[in-house]
């Protein structure tokens, strides 16, 4: 898959979910999202916690 797609994909589905847009996905009273994604086999991690506002 492109470059950075998954980690980005990720933060879609939380900012998705923070924000009530999921649809049948969503989850209820969502308040904290996190994410966590390792690139160049584990050579690199990105970890991103978001919170609805």
């Amino acid at each position: 898959h492109p470059i950075g797609a998954t980690g980005v994909g990720q933060i879609v589905e939380a900012f998705e979910q923070l924000t009530g847009r999921s649809g049948e996905r969503t989850v209820n009273d969502a308040k904290i999202g996190l994410t966590q994604n390792f690139g160049a086999t584990g050579a690199s991690c990105a970890v991103h916690i978001f919170q609805s506002v």
